[in-house]
């Protein structure tokens, strides 16, 4: 079986007295399909360093932090062949640009980006353990007023 290893973020920032996190609308995915910022470890990056490229490619936000929060372990078929991933996910905050203003080509990837608030993203997310990963960085954040 193929094996795949993919970082990401949960990127938040705190507004309005409340904490958001920065997802995504993959492209060719309906409308309220939300998913968190994620990609492939290229060869010789640390998974931290793909959590921050992808959070800055995906989103047009560059990162920094980089608590982990977890691990998601899935299987997947890809054509015809089973391929079994592991995604580590870090807890992000932005450091400069603009949620939205997407590089030059990653219209190709991505539809959206949207802040959303975090305590909400549970029920938004569309996929069960990046719903996890951010109830774990709500965990993470209580107290941090920041």
């Amino acid at each position: 079986m193929r094996r795949e290893i993919s970082a990401g973020g949960v990127l938040v920032r705190r507004m309005r007295g409340r904490w958001w996190v920065a997802a995504i609308r993959p492209a060719g995915k309906a409308h309220g399909v939300w998913a968190l910022p994620k990609g492939l470890v290229d060869p010789g990056e640390r998974p931290l360093e793909t959590a921050r490229r992808e959070a800055f490619e995906e989103t047009g936000v560059h990162a920094s932090g980089g608590r982990k929060l977890g691990d998601v372990r899935y299987v997947y078929t890809w054509e015809g062949e089973r391929v079994f991933k592991v995604v580590s996910f870090f807890l992000l905050r932005p450091r400069g640009g603009r949620l939205g203003e997407l590089p030059a080509g990653m219209e190709e990837e991505v539809a959206e980006a949207r802040w959303l608030p975090l305590d909400e993203a549970p029920d938004l997310l569309a996929y069960r353990g990046e719903r996890e990963m951010a109830a774990r960085a709500t965990e993470a954040l209580r107290g941090d007023d920041l």
